[in-house]
């Protein structure tokens, strides 16, 4: 057979031209910033129905009504969110102990008043510092974790699954891990500062020769009650706001490995900025009320 000779073009058609296709222009920064407080906006307001949410079932617990919450969760979550973090918060409370003896006592150095280093690692601990450490570390051990599992769960369609048999994932999930963080933040709050104490008491009789038992003595006598009040309310705060962001990231993770890695480090960097922003409302607030 022979090959049929190549079409030829119509007299007075319009031959087609190949032209590039063409860009989209970039948004400009107006543009650019109406997106971004878009996102903003709908991310705040994911926030607040997720707290909305767990307040709802924390009144249902309260109530009784609370069905999908299992104490056996509860105990397990207190286990893993206490015990397990006593070493590194003892190891980093203890590290900050000693760098605050060590700094103020340099400046109080100067104007011979060596013997005030127990009264500002005592109540620069037990007010401030053993409460914020505890609240970042458990921001990078507990939170993390929280985001982690909870967005595995959304990844495998593990929370879909309880939604269809008639589970409230918030209570499921959510409450045995921030009643956990909240039950166990006193508690390493407490140990934390007196971490801090004991590595500050150890750099005072070591390198400044302070008496053992002089440092102990204003070490008892220079925190007030509402010094440790304020200090264990800071540490509940911090705790329950971590507990929060990770569980609030990992519930509204995506359904890829990639989604739930973003989500565990937004829920690290959310719940940091939230500890700092109390930390700074708080103190702000117990200063102007003379607490």
């Amino acid at each position: 057979m022979s090959a049929s000779p190549p079409a030829r073009p119509v007299p007075g058609a319009a031959v087609p031209l190949t032209t590039a296709p063409t860009r989209r222009p970039r948004p400009g920064w107006v543009t650019a910033v109406g997106f971004w407080v878009a996102d903003w906006w709908a991310d705040a307001l994911k926030t607040l129905h997720f707290i909305g949410e767990t307040l709802l079932a924390v009144l249902r617990l309260l109530r009784g009504q609370a069905r999908g919450m299992r104490w056996s969760d509860l105990f397990l979550q207190i286990d893993r969110a206490g015990p397990r973090s006593v070493l590194i918060v003892s190891l980093v409370s203890g590290l900050v102990g000693v760098i605050l003896a060590y700094m103020g006592a340099v400046q109080l150095q100067r104007f011979g008043a060596q013997s005030y280093i127990a009264d500002l690692v005592t109540i620069g601990a037990v007010r401030e510092i053993a409460a914020l450490m505890t609240g970042i570390i458990l921001s990078g051990r507990i939170g993390a974790a929280y985001a982690a599992q909870l967005g595995s769960m959304q990844a495998n369609e593990e929370i879909d699954a309880l939604r269809a048999l008639g589970v409230d994932p918030i209570e499921h999930l959510v409450l045995p891990r921030v009643l956990a963080l909240l039950l166990v933040a006193p508690l390493l709050t407490a140990f934390a500062a007196l971490m801090a104490c004991l590595a500050g008491w150890l750099i005072a009789i070591a390198i400044f020769g302070i008496a053992p038992i002089e440092y102990l003595f204003k070490s008892l006598q220079a925190p007030d009650l509402s010094d440790v009040l304020v200090g264990l309310l800071k540490g509940c705060v911090y705790c329950l706001l971590l507990g929060l962001s990770g569980c609030r990231q990992g519930l509204n993770a995506g359904r890829s490995a990639q989604a739930v890695g973003e989500s565990v480090t937004a829920a690290v960097v959310q719940s940091i900025v939230w500890i700092v922003a109390a930390a700074s409302a708080m103190t702000v607030a117990a200063q102007r009320l003379g607490w």
